[in-house]
């Protein structure tokens, strides 16, 4: 069969983004799982058209929640070509039946264990409407198929060495997503990073750690890092600001090449801190620990959501100062967002303050989806927009920059210094993020 795997994106900004630095890694491993035999396409939206006019005997489309009106659209343009159009991700996963209205069959869960069966099925012309995928072990996954991307992005190389968090943040559905903390073993972990047929130099230096908690298990972090020294890689992931308690993890980070990593700091106030259900963090340590990563030369790009109970609106513009007060060298900075699956959703279906009028699109962490506790809706994305253009205005960017010359290693300096510029570069231009307001009736 020839088969179509398209990873669906709406852009956040007005005009897309200037540079795309890394794909997700659904698509290419989702063709990696594929069955010997077939044909497979990988289109990523984000960076290339979707072919409706496609001959593919397959189409499968993976989307989170803020891109499912578009992965809706996309269904009805494909089947109305005679396409057979399956779903999978997130949003297919938490909302199968809602799905399974727009698609001929929807994988829910994990692709492991589904989707060689789909695609058998499909062969066959067996196609059930729904396909269980269970948690596996991480043991035997295929090489991604990197040689399915598409030039465009920045770095390629996207790697995958654990699966899943032990935390529960109220916000994230990873736990549900990706139920338990699984590792794969070191040597095919190895394996993926040597992969070398990209065509930039950088492209074939960088390693991105598709994972969302990197680190969280030390001996396996410790065998894994010790395995990367000799490959002489830069690499960056996700993973808890407690590394920088753990100056023998610090050592090993340094010396495997690590770059950057992101941290979901979150909030500064204690409050918000507690509606996010993260004990973990305490905004008075966020100083000192963000100092012992610059002490190895380490970038720390660092997460801040605005729209806790514990949030005004003049807390949420202080966020831009104090970031830089604590040394962040790259700020991310997004809207709560209630996605389905998540504790703060049902929380907030409960207490009735989901926007009923706020379609799919507005579910991309810049806009607002609820009723925040102490303003207005308008007021939250008003004073998210302010903080955005104020962490990115030209002065606090050149800031950060010149902070690095002096306390980040080369790898890490030219890696904060892109993305400090792509971000001042988007602010000057006027590409800000979009607003999706109230759908019309």
């Amino acid at each position: 069969m020839r088969i179509d795997i398209v990873v669906v994106h709406v852009p956040r900004y007005r005009w897309g983004h200037e540079v795309d630095f890394v794909p997700p890694l659904t698509g290419i491993h989702l063709a990696a799982l594929t069955p010997p035999g077939h044909q497979v396409r990988v289109i990523h939206q984000q960076v290339q058209p979707v072919d409706l006019e496609t001959d593919a005997d397959l189409v499968a489309l993976s989307f989170f929640s803020g891109f499912a009106g578009e992965a809706f659209a996309l269904a009805r343009e494909l089947r109305a070509r005679g396409r057979r159009v399956v779903a999978g991700g997130p949003h297919a996963t938490f909302c199968p039946e809602q799905a399974a209205g727009f698609f001929d069959s929807v994988v829910v869960g994990e692709a492991e264990s589904a989707w060689p069966r789909l695609v058998e099925d499909a062969e066959a012309g067996r196609l059930q409407p729904f396909y269980q995928g269970e948690a596996s072990p991480l043991e035997g996954l295929p090489l991604p198929r990197y040689d399915l991307l598409s030039g465009a992005f920045f770095v390629p190389r996207v790697v995958q060495a654990t699966r899943g968090c032990p935390f529960a943040c109220s916000f994230c559905s990873v736990p549900t997503l990706n139920p338990g903390y699984r590792t794969r073993p070191v040597a095919e972990v190895i394996r993926d990073l040597r992969f070398d047929g990209f065509r930039h130099w950088w492209q074939r230096k960088l390693v991105w750690f598709w994972d969302d908690n990197l680190t969280i298990r030390r001996p396996y972090i410790l065998e894994l890092l010790r395995a990367m020294v000799p490959e002489r890689k830069w690499w960056l992931t996700q993973a808890s600001l407690d590394v920088a308690t753990d100056p023998e993890l610090l050592d090993l980070m340094q010396r495997s090449g690590c770059i950057g990593i992101f941290f979901g700091l979150e909030s500064f106030g204690a409050e918000s801190l507690q509606d996010a259900h993260k004990p973990q963090n305490r905004a008075e340590q966020y100083r000192q620990r963000i100092a012992a990563l610059h002490d190895r030369g380490i970038c720390v790009m660092a997460g801040f959501v605005s729209g806790f109970d514990g949030d005004t609106p003049e807390s949420i513009r202080r966020m831009a100062r104090q970031l830089e007060e604590v040394g962040v060298d790259v700020p991310f900075l997004s809207v709560l967002t209630p996605y389905p699956g998540t504790p703060i959703h049902r929380k907030m279906q409960e207490e009735g303050r989901l926007l009923r009028d706020r379609g799919p699109e507005s579910f991309n962490g810049y806009n607002v989806t609820f009723q925040p506790r102490q303003m207005s809706p308008e007021e939250l994305l008003a004073a998210h927009r302010a903080l955005w253009r104020e962490a990115f205005s030209l002065r606090n960017s050149l800031r950060r920059i010149w902070r690095g010359l002096f306390t980040l290693r080369p790898g890490a300096f030219l890696m904060s210094a892109c993305m400090n510029a792509f971000y001042c570069l988007k602010n000057l231009r006027g590409n800000h993020p979009r607003v999706f307001g109230p759908v019309q009736a």
